[in-house]
C-alpha cells in the first residue's frame, strides 16, 4: 500500500509577516486571494485535514475544502511567547531564544519544544501512512518542518534549516518508515503527475 501526503502551507496574514508566534490571527486580504486563485489547482484526494490553526482553516476553505480539524497537526505550542514577535521575545529574553532556536529540546516558553512537536508529527505521519489514497493536510510550517524531519530522518537539529513559503505543496509518498519527498511546488503550478 502506498499512501501520499500532500501537506500545505497556509498562506499568508499579519503575524506571519510580523514573525509572530502564532496568535491566531487570520489571513491577510492577499494571502486569501491568493488561496482563491490556487482553488481547484491541487490533484484529487481521499481525505483533507486541516490544523486547528485559523490560518489553516481559512486557507482550506479559500481552497474549497470542508476540511477535517486535526489537534495532532497543530502548530509548535509557543506557551507564554504566543501572540509575541520573535524580536519582542528575542529583546526580552535573548538567552532564552538562544537555547529555543540551538537545542530541539529547549522550551523556555513553557510550551512544547521542537523535538516534541516533530515527535508528534511523527505519530500522526506513521497514522496517515496507514491510510490508502492521497492525503491533504493544511498545516502550518513547522508541521512541515517536523514532517520533513520525520520522513528523510534528519536529525531534529535540521528543523530550523528548512524554510516552508506560504501556500506550498510538500508531497510524501510511500509509508510510514519509507517516505520520498517532493518539495515546496507553489500552489497554483502544474502537479506533474
Amino acid at each position: 500500500m502506498t499512501s501520499r501526503v500532500l501537506l500545505v502551507s497556509p498562506a499568508s496574514g499579519e503575524s506571519l509577516r510580523q514573525a509572530r508566534f502564532d496568535d491566531g490571527g487570520p489571513l491577510d486580504a492577499g494571502g486569501a486571494a491568493r488561496a482563491r486563485a490556487a482553488a481547484g489547482s491541487l490533484p484529487a484526494v481521499a481525505r483533507v485535514l486541516v490544523s486547528p490553526g485559523v490560518r489553516c482553516r481559512q486557507t482550506a476553505a479559500a481552497l474549497g475544502f470542508d476540511p477535517t480539524p486535526v489537534p495532532g497537526l497543530a502548530g509548535l505550542d509557543a506557551g507564554r511567547w504566543t501572540g509575541r514577535t520573535l524580536a519582542e521575545v528575542g529583546a526580552a529574553e535573548p538567552d532564552s531564544v538562544g537555547r529555543w532556536l540551538t537545542d530541539p529540546g529547549c522550551a523556555p516558553h513553557g510550551g512544547e519544544s521542537v523535538r516534541e512537536l516533530c515527535a508528534r508529527v511523527a505519530r500522526q505521519l506513521a497514522d496517515l501512512g496507514r491510510m490508502d489514497g492521497r492525503t491533504l493536510a493544511v498545516v502550518e510550517p513547522e508541521v512541515v518542518r517536523a514532517a520533513v524531519v520525520e520522513a528523510l530522518g534528519l536529525p531534529d537539529t535540521a528543523f530550523w534549516r528548512l524554510d516552508v513559503p506560504p501556500l506550498t505543496a510538500t508531497e510524501l509518498s510511500g509509508r510510514s518508515g519509507r517516505w520520498n519527498l517532493r518539495l515546496g511546488r507553489p500552489l497554483g503550478a502544474p502537479d506533474g503527475d
